[in-house]
């Protein structure tokens, strides 16, 4: 009988998968779907290396290159091309590029935020202010709170709204500033500015080059190596008890269980109070449409890596993306390919058709592109990115705790202490490592 059971077949489930073989422990990983990876999914067209989902990982976590290294990938990763990392935010029908040295919400440098007109006067003369602020501690409160708190509502706006939109898909008015922000909460209990703070700081340190990076050949290729050799079955885990789970009809002995699968997903296996718990971790849904175009025939102006949709502004669009400026080398020379990003659960309910057209619309004004895509790619991702809102530690903690009284259980995945791909790696491998044990 397999020691260990792994629920979910995404990145986080994958990587505990890996470390348990490399421990040598028997183990099966049971995914109901027919495709591994969870929400990474590299599709091939045309030439092209089109990422369904997320495009890339950040280096200042270590576990995503370690990973990379010890399966011997090295030479596949890439850095963005930040030659051409240009960030554009709409700001009355109109892109502005965002300004030089921003720091996700902190201008790190005055005269590129006192020349944009990105933002107002006001606005600015606040952040001059800022620079005074004083050390502060505060209880757990929304990032919309914490920078206008710092920086004014308009920088909620037109800063941490769009950004965090395309990272989280969340709402900062809903997301939590210790859980999603915390290197910056730290600054302010330590420095009471954040620009100063900012100013101080050293760049942290990765493993050189840019701060994004990716594969060549798409981070499917990642799922690819890591599902090697893995002892997966397709199936549906029905139900979870003390030293057994039911597949298909039929109990499985397991003396360890990994759920990395969705938080609402392990709500129902587990049930009880730590099944309400994990139930009360929101997620939020999301589409991705890749349009190509023939470069030749290409009428639009090129906004260096995208643009950003604020809020304020957002029709159904929310976020767009030139694939082949972002990432070199992984679209053909004779074709330009926008992603584009639309957030929510009625995104999912739009049809192939209605999602290009909006795409479309909306792109027109902005970049003066009435070119038609020679091809359009789509991925819905339903309930796929789970949201920190205010109180996540909390819950967290309390999940913790919970756990700790059913021995044998383990978690991982994007809902409890980071959503990106180093954090699903880093979560699954120390599930494993504590089954290997």
């Amino acid at each position: 009988m397999p020691k260990v059971v792994i629920v979910g077949g995404g990145i986080a489930g994958l990587s505990a998968s890996y470390e348990l073989r490399k421990a040598n422990v028997e183990h099966i990983l049971i995914e109901r779907r027919p495709r591994l990876g969870g929400v990474i999914e590299t599709r091939r067209r045309d030439g092209c290396v089109l990422e369904a989902g997320p495009d890339s990982f950040i280096s200042q976590k270590p576990e995503a290159l370690a990973l990379i290294k010890e399966l011997g990938m090295s030479a596949d990763v890439i850095d963005s091309n930040d030659k051409e990392r240009r960030t554009y935010i709409q700001r009355h029908g109109k892109l502005v590029q965002m300004p030089e040295g921003v720091m996700m919400i902190v201008p790190s440098r005055a005269m590129p935020m006192l020349k944009s007109p990105l933002l107002g006067l006001g606005t600015k003369l606040k952040m001059a202010m800022e620079l005074l602020r004083k050390p502060s501690t505060h209880p757990d409160r929304s990032i919309a709170e914490f920078v206008a708190d710092h920086f004014g509502e308009e920088t909620v706006d037109y800063l941490a709204e769009p950004l965090l939109s395309g990272v989280y898909g969340g709402d900062p008015r809903q997301l939590s500033v210790d859980s999603v922000l915390p290197r910056f909460v730290e600054m302010e209990r330590k420095h009471g500015s954040l620009a100063k703070a900012v100013l101080k700081a050293k760049r942290p340190a990765g493993e050189g080059g840019s701060l994004f990076k990716t594969l060549k050949s798409g981070l499917g290729t990642l799922v690819d190596k890591l599902a090697q050799g893995a002892p997966v079955r397709t199936d549906e885990v029905e139900a979870l008890e003390q030293g057994r789970v039911r597949v298909g009809g039929e109990w499985v002995d397991a003396q360890q269980v990994i759920l990395a699968c969705p938080a609402y997903e392990a709500a129902k296996l587990t049930g009880g109070e730590l099944g309400g718990v994990l139930s009360q971790i929101p997620y939020s849904s999301s589409v991705t449409v890749s349009l190509a175009y023939r470069k030749a025939e290409f009428n639009g102006m090129y906004a260096g890596h995208g643009f950003l949709v604020p809020r304020k502004e957002r029709k159904k669009l929310g976020a767009a993306t030139f694939a082949g400026t972002k990432f070199l080398g992984r679209i053909p020379d004779e074709l330009v390919v926008i992603r584009c990003f639309f957030g929510g659960d009625a995104a999912l309910e739009m049809s192939d058709a209605d999602l290009q057209l909006a795409a479309a619309e909306e792109m027109r004004p902005l970049l003066g592109l009435t070119t038609k895509p020679v091809f359009a790619e789509i991925a819905r991702w339903p309930r796929a990115m789970a949201q920190y809102t205010v109180g996540h530690a909390s819950r967290w903690q309390r999940i913790q705790e919970l756990v700790a009284q059913r021995p044998g259980l383990h978690l991982a995945g994007n809902a409890y202490t980071g959503i990106g791909i180093p954090d699903c790696i880093r979560m699954g491998r120390q599930a494993a490592r504590t089954c290997a044990v």
